[in-house]
């Protein structure tokens, strides 16, 4: 592992252009392409390929299409998960789901981030042809725990932690850690509720 990636899992900045990271993402886009051309009924061909994409992946996994992740490598998933259509996974740094989880459509989640100052998220005096991009960017792990239920068109934006069982309301931006067996929703998502089992 290069110093791009070490800085990159480190949720330091990092340069999105390393060669060996770019590698990386044009490998993700190479198979993504190929899964989502699959036939649904294909199912063994979408499991190898789902196999080589990921960090790691369980038992009972079923990821609709179209899916989209940035490096692949960095998602781990436990079993027994569904991830239904039109799902981005924005994985700069991990992005660790655990068991028996439902994520509905449209859901994003994203580890990538930036420096809110322009004078520090620009760099000065950039030229095209330069070996980092012009702007500067770090990433924060997501991680979701077991028994989550993720609902459509929901964002998850970096350093959230979702606890073992919460429920995400559909649309909710959620920007802070959910604790584990509550239901957050809204944008910013807040958190409403204990469940009570």
């Amino acid at each position: 592992m290069n110093e791009a990636l070490k800085n990159c899992l480190n949720g330091r900045l990092f340069n999105t252009s390393d060669p060996e990271i770019m590698d990386m993402i044009h490998n993700a886009r190479a198979l993504t392409r190929e899964y989502n051309a699959l036939s649904s009924k294909d199912i063994d061909s979408k499991q190898a390929i789902l196999a080589s994409l990921f960090g790691s992946i369980g038992e009972n996994v079923s990821i609709d299409t179209p899916f989209y992740c940035d490096y692949g490598k960095h998602i781990s998933l436990g079993s027994n998960v569904i991830i239904n259509i039109n799902c981005t996974f924005v994985d700069c740094n991990k992005i660790a789901i655990g068991s028996n989880v439902l994520i509905a459509s449209n859901v994003q989640i994203y580890t990538a981030t930036h420096p809110v100052s322009a004078n520090e998220r620009l760099v000065e005096n950039w030229k095209q042809g330069d070996e980092s991009p012009y702007f500067r960017t770090y990433a924060k792990p997501v991680t979701i725990g077991d028994d989550v239920w993720i609902g459509g068109g929901v964002i998850i934006l970096p350093g959230v932690n979702i606890g073992n069982g919460a429920v995400i309301g559909a649309g909710s931006v959620v920007t802070k850690d959910v604790p584990a067996h509550h239901i957050a929703f809204g944008n910013p998502a807040r958190v409403s509720r204990k469940i009570d089992d």
